[in-house]
């Protein structure tokens, strides 16, 4: 799944390095839609340089729940 408009700008304001903690408390405060924030819930526990890193990240989430054997795609 593409990273949605709301999610890119708001990476897009944040400030790093950020946190995963931080990440999700800021994206909380701006508002940002309960799929976004459960997108970040899946980043590791860990702090981030660069949004790029971040994109990186939910890429390779998103890559691996289409090739999980309960994905429709996978089948």
């Amino acid at each position: 799944m593409p990273i949605s408009p709301s999610l890119d700008s708001f990476l897009a304001g944040m400030e790093y390095p950020a946190t995963k903690d931080d990440l999700l408390r800021e994206a909380a405060r701006d508002g940002l839609s309960a799929g976004d924030r459960s997108r970040l819930e899946t980043l590791p526990d860990q702090s981030f340089g660069a949004r790029w890193i971040i994109r990186y990240h939910l890429a390779q989430n998103a890559l691996a729940d289409a090739l999980s054997p309960r994905s429709p795609i996978a089948a």
